[in-house]
């Protein structure tokens, strides 16, 4: 072993012939390496880069193709619905119309059945005040009459006496046995 790290020193040693030298800096050497693993790395890695950029571009492209034609899509339906909303707002405009005036219609039909119904009950009202008012009438007149005969009955009764009353009895025999005369 001591032969072989001996043989690189020696080489290190080596007077330089040509352009091929050994260098033994090693800020240099880094420097040489990395730039030689860099050139491997973009010599041969960059088809694989390529691959890997065109395949994650072409998604790129094909989502952004996707969402325009969803955006226009989206953007057809919208105008749909906002066409389709304007109809219904014109719709619901119209049936609140109607509706306002089969509202209205349908107040004056009530108040017209309403004051019709108010004329049938104030004449039917009128009509048994009126009847209750002959029936109290009538019962007054036949209480009055009641009293009247009640109270002639018991004048005459008190001021009638047999003789009084057998003469009034041959004169209503002498004015029905005339009226038979007549016939």
């Amino acid at each position: 072993m001591k032969n072989v790290t001996h043989s690189f020193v020696f080489l290190a040693h080596w007077p330089p012939v040509g352009s091929f030298r050994l260098h033994t800096d090693i800020l240099a050497t880094n420097l040489i390496n990395l730039t030689v693993v860099v050139g491997v790395l973009i010599f041969f890695g960059k088809g694989v880069c390529a691959n890997l950029l065109d395949n994650r571009k072409q998604r790129i492209l094909g989502t952004i193709r996707n969402l325009e034609e969803l955006r226009r899509g989206t953007i057809e339906q919208l105008e749909k619905s906002r066409i389709r909303l304007h109809k219904v707002e014109l719709e619901a405009d119209e049936y609140r119309m109607n509706g306002y005036s089969e509202i209205e219609r349908e107040k004056a039909n009530l108040i017209n059945a309403t004051s019709i119904s108010l004329e049938q009950l104030e004449k039917s009202k009128n009509e048994a005040l009126y009847f209750e008012k002959q029936r109290a009438m009538n019962q007054v007149r036949q209480r009055v009459f009641q009293q009247a005969v009640q109270g002639g009955l018991g004048t005459l009764n008190s001021c009638l006496n047999t003789e009084l009353h057998f003469r009034t009895i041959h004169a209503n025999i002498g004015i029905l046995g005339s009226l038979e005369w007549k016939r």
